[in-house]
């Protein structure tokens, strides 16, 4: 097949232990599923579902590359997330069959133009500007679900320059991991390179450019990245 001009080549993930990469199709997120969270942001755990949101693939930031700080905000924050890879997709998938649907895992984090994303909530519009802007998803390099087996528990954590930011356990998750694949394939035909960024525990705060953030979820991955 021949192009009018060459395209990039897709985003990857390195994949720990291997010299093979992962190539990531498309990036979905899920809002609000972790009840802390729910909360520091003004709703109620007991009433609203999370729900989803996309970032494009080319969004992702691997290696320990630097992030910029993003134009058009003065309120950027972090939100450390268990990442889910999927080895391969389906429609209507079930609960009970949503784990042989995983590749792996890896620590993610969702950039958020905080002040974008206040204003669209107040004006009724879609979150893209605030959600899926360039270099809004850093991510650690993959492990295998063979080597880390089906996460249901595990501290998740994030530092700013050295100081603790947020703290919880994948446990808290107000969907599971297998219910949010389940929930997410009835609305979307899920294939191999999606990734499901699965929420962010609480204290969610402004960054600036200069800081480094590091986090991670205990026995699973950890990311670095600085804001330039």
């Amino acid at each position: 097949m021949e192009f009018v001009f060459n395209p990039e080549p897709p985003s990857s993930l390195a994949v720990h232990g291997s010299e093979q990469r992962f190539p990531v199709r498309r990036i979905y997120c899920v809002g609000r599923n972790y009840a802390d969270h729910v909360r520091e942001m003004g709703g109620d755990p007991r009433t609203e579902p999370p729900f989803f949101f996309t970032k494009p693939a080319d969004a992702v930031v691997t290696g320990g590359q630097p992030a910029h700080y993003p134009p058009r905000t003065q309120n950027l924050h972090h939100e450390i997330e268990l990442v889910v890879a999927l080895a391969r997709g389906g429609s209507n998938i079930a609960v009970n069959d949503a784990w042989e649907h995983v590749f792996g895992f890896a620590a993610g984090l969702d950039m958020t133009r905080r002040d974008l994303q206040n204003d669209a909530k107040k004006s009724g519009r879609p979150w893209d500007t605030a959600k899926a802007f360039d270099e809004s998803a850093p991510l650690s390099e993959l492990h295998p679900i063979a080597e880390t087996g089906r996460l249901e528990n595990g501290r998740i954590w994030l530092q700013v320059n050295g100081e603790l930011r947020q703290e919880g356990d994948i446990s808290q998750l107000i969907w599971s991991i297998p219910e949010v694949i389940a929930e997410l394939s009835t609305l979307f035909r899920l294939q191999a390179g999606d990734l499901i960024f699965t929420g962010t525990p609480a204290g969610v705060a402004a960054i600036k450019r200069g800081d480094k953030l590091h986090g991670g979820i205990d026995g699973v991955a950890q990311l670095s990245v600085e804001i330039i």
